[in-house]
């Protein structure tokens, strides 16, 4: 589906990076907006800057949306409005720390959120979606189809995200409902400020990354104008898609590369 003045649209992880950006965009193409996020004071604060110029096409609910009865709630509310035409899955967390120095409870942290949550708000949202021939936007990542050092739980949860929605995609396909599967690299966002460490408390050490870090802003205007394509995936980033296939191609080769460039993770 292609948006337009009508649309309503839900943006999880709306208060910062690439959620706001997204929202932005989605305001300024005229969908009336519904924004998710656990940070009230941000959430409060972004969607009355978007309320002041049209109060009736934004509402916004403070959620975390590995609460499980919390995010029922949440679907019980927008089905009582009526409609949903977009869902955007957005909300996520990362972490910087080697597997095997890594606590298992920030492995289940990442996968709560990155997984469990988009996957049951996707399925409790299907309905609604259903009724108005919607599309499920999920913000994956390059690192769900090569591996990267240092984000062994990250990659785990993004690879298991791309997976359920391609197959998800295929059991819908006749119900009117389309995904769009986006696979953005690296991104100035607060998700790797916020990265956790290895006991889930902060990353001690500064990130690494390869080729060109995007802004958010960059991002979001390539991924409505996917979604108004149509298209069912989006590798924004050239040279990291390169990368992939790279991975997939000559994999040792890619390890050695790897290795190299992400050296800063080996000896945190």
């Amino acid at each position: 589906m292609s948006g337009n003045a009508d649309t309503v649209t839900l943006i999880t992880g709306a208060a910062s990076g690439l959620g706001w950006a997204l929202a932005q965009v989605a305001f300024q193409r005229g969908h009336r907006l519904i924004l998710v996020d656990r940070d009230a004071e941000a959430l409060a604060d972004k969607s009355a800057r978007l309320a002041a110029t049209d109060p009736q096409r934004v509402t916004y609910h403070t959620l975390d949306l590995t609460d499980g009865p919390a995010r029922d709630r949440l679907v019980d509310r927008i089905a009582a409005r009526g409609r949903l035409d977009v869902l955007i899955n957005n909300a996520g967390i990362t972490h910087r720390s080697l597997a095997a120095r890594t606590d298992p409870k920030v492995f289940h942290q990442v996968m709560a959120v990155d997984w469990e949550a988009p996957v049951a708000l996707t399925l409790g949202c299907l309905p609604l979606l259903r009724d108005s021939g919607g599309c499920v936007i999920n913000i994956g990542s390059m690192a769900g189809w090569m591996p990267v050092l240092g984000r062994a739980g990250y990659c785990s949860a993004k690879a298991a995200l791309a997976q359920f929605f391609e197959v998800l995609r295929g059991e819908v396909a006749d119900q009117g409902i389309d995904v769009l599967m986006v696979y953005p690299s690296f991104l100035a966002t607060p998700i790797e400020r916020n990265a956790l460490g290895h006991d889930g408390g902060p990353a001690a050490h500064a990130r690494s990354s390869v080729g060109r870090v995007r802004s958010a802003e960059w991002m979001a205007e390539r991924v409505w104008d996917a979604f108004e394509r149509g298209d069912k995936r989006l590798f924004p980033d050239r040279f990291t898609f390169l990368a992939s296939l790279l991975w997939r191609l000559a994999p040792d080769l890619y390890h050695r590369l790897m290795r190299r460039r992400f050296a800063t993770e080996l000896d945190s």
